[in-house]
């Protein structure tokens, strides 16, 4: 897949720095992106399966399910940025 990127973009004049940085921008993102998804999707359902068993404790699952979570959505958001840092370093 990388090979026809990069032949597409030889064929459309010179391979410059700012497009390959754009296309490891959109990979870092694009990866960092995955195990947040997946992390989140575990606490959500975790945490509903954990408030059917025993509802007495939903409050306390719940504020720990947004703590977990809280600290999941950091993770996307540090991948977000590290991907325009990576844009910027290229260009």
């Amino acid at each position: 897949m990388v090979d026809s990127m990069v032949t597409l973009a030889q064929e459309g004049g010179a391979m410059t720095d700012t497009g390959l940085a754009a296309i490891g921008a959109g990979l870092v993102y694009g990866l960092g992106a995955i195990g947040p998804g997946i992390g989140i999707g575990l606490v959500f359902g975790s945490a509903i399966e954990a408030m059917a068993r025993q509802p007495e404790t939903a409050g306390q699952t719940r504020a720990t399910m947004f703590i977990g979570f809280a600290l999941i959505e950091a993770l996307a958001l540090i991948g977000f940025v590290l991907s325009f840092i990576v844009l910027g370093a290229g260009g």
